[in-house]
């Protein structure tokens, strides 16, 4: 017989902090409740109506002197003990933000219903992600028409997926299995059915499961193609007649803007310049790029992606 599960299994390295986090808010939460509900029967039964209690005011040169260690103490100590649990928690949730420089990138794309997920490798796989234990995934997402939101249990991890934006996730699994994971915002009438399943396999396993994609064009292949078939070779290549920003090493850069502003060329800047090219204009350029907005899907736009990152600028 099985039994029923209060809370799901941990499988990833964050798991486990995410939980002591949550039973140690709960431990103080219940802590501070009880302290506040006995003082609170105390003080009903100690100053109740007709108990032999001095209510009147003393004078103001009394009142003066008196010791006010009750009233720091009840403004010190919860200060102090949500002060620390708020700097526990900052710290976890800005590891749980900040994904390894080493992380594997997958891209992910949500819409109605249904998940879509790509390995570099050119591997795409519906409603299913097959990752190895031990080594840190960093999901990169968006939607392709209304809000979703990923989310594994088992890792403790959610992230809301929104369409025309780039949001991250990562984990490194610890445990190999099949875990399933769902949409946590309600986006539609088969909202119920966006769900899928994480096959954590040992990396041994993992690479034999990759090499059997061999053959299939890796994403940056297909973006190269996608490049040249939208005519984008026609501005941004190497001797092209048009003036535009060359891509070679442009990712991860610092692009100085017209309007004296910076920003760096990640996924979100690529993907704006491509569909909103007037958000962000180079400085030294005109803004004479089209947008391709309606033309390109996201997952087109992610291979495209991919091929600018491949383009390291060492010839």
């Amino acid at each position: 017989m099985e039994t029923f599960p209060l809370f799901p299994p941990r499988a990833s390295a964050l798991a486990s902090r995410v939980d002591i986090l949550f039973f140690s808010w709960l431990a103080l939460a219940a802590v501070v409740a009880t302290a506040i509900f006995l003082l609170i029967v105390v003080f009903a039964i100690r100053y109740r109506h007709g108990a032999r209690i001095d209510r009147t005011l003393a004078p103001r040169t009394e009142r003066l002197h008196r010791s006010h260690w009750i009233e720091v103490a009840w403004i010190a100590t919860p200060l102090c003990l949500f002060g620390v649990m708020y700097v526990w928690g900052a710290v976890l949730y800005y590891d749980n933000k900040s994904a390894p420089a080493n992380a594997t990138p997958v891209y992910a794309v949500g819409k109605q219903w249904m998940w879509t997920l790509e390995h570099t490798g050119g591997r795409r796989e519906i409603n299913e992600l097959h990752v190895p234990a031990g080594r840190p995934i960093k999901l990169v997402m968006t939607s392709q028409d209304v809000i979703h939101s990923f989310f594994l249990p088992v890792f403790r991890i959610k992230q809301d997926v929104l369409p025309g934006r780039y949001t991250t996730l990562w984990f490194t699994a610890t445990k190999t299995g099949d875990y399933h994971f769902l949409c946590t915002q309600y986006c539609g009438t088969d909202h119920a059915r966006m769900i899928g399943h994480v096959v954590v396999m040992e990396p041994a396993a993992f690479g034999r499961w990759m090499a059997g994609g061999i053959g299939q064009e890796t994403m940056a292949t297909r973006g190269a193609a996608l490049f040249r078939q939208f005519g984008c070779s026609g501005c941004h290549a190497a001797g092209a007649s048009v003036h535009a920003p060359g891509l070679e090493g442009l990712f991860g850069k610092t692009v100085q803007l017209q309007d004296g502003s910076t920003v760096v060329a990640d996924e979100r800047y690529i993907h704006d310049s491509v569909l909103l090219p007037r958000k962000d204009i180079t400085a030294g350029y005109a803004p004479i790029m089209p947008s391709f907005e309606g033309q390109i899907d996201e997952a087109q736009l992610l291979d495209i992606i991919e091929y600018i990152k491949s383009l390291r600028g060492d010839g």
